[in-house]
C-alpha cells in the first residue's frame, strides 16, 4: 500500500492531464452537471404537488424540469465555487508565506 501511495504521489500512475486545476475544474463541472440532471429528474418524475422554489429568495422557479435543473446547478455551482475560491485564496497565501525549499 505504501508503494502505491508513493507511486501516485510521484505521478507514475496519474496521467498529467488529470492533475491539479484541470482535475478540480473537471470535478466541479461534473458535480454541477449532476445537480442539473437530478433537477431534471425531480421535475419530470417528482411529486405532482411540489411548490415553486425561490432562487436566492427572489426569483421564483416552478417545479418544472428546466427550472429545477437551473435551481440545482446555480445553488450547487455557487456553493462549490465559493468553497473553491476560498481554497485557492488560502493556498496562494500559504505558498507565499512558506516558500518551498
Amino acid at each position: 500500500m505504501k508503494r502505491l501511495i508513493l507511486a501516485l504521489s510521484k505521478g507514475f500512475l496519474v496521467p498529467s492531464r488529470l492533475r491539479g486545476r484541470s482535475l478540480v475544474v473537471g470535478l466541479y463541472v461534473l458535480i454541477v452537471s449532476f445537480a442539473g440532471f437530478v433537477g431534471v429528474l425531480l421535475g419530470a418524475f417528482g411529486p405532482k404537488d411540489m411548490r415553486p422554489v425561490k432562487l436566492f429568495g427572489i426569483i421564483q422557479l416552478q417545479p418544472s424540469p428546466v427550472d429545477l435543473a437551473i435551481f440545482g446547478m446555480v445553488t450547487i455551482g455557487l456553493f462549490l465555487g465559493i468553497l473553491l475560491s476560498l481554497v485557492v485564496f488560502v493556498s496562494e497565501r500559504y505558498d507565499e508565506a512558506h516558500p518551498k525549499g
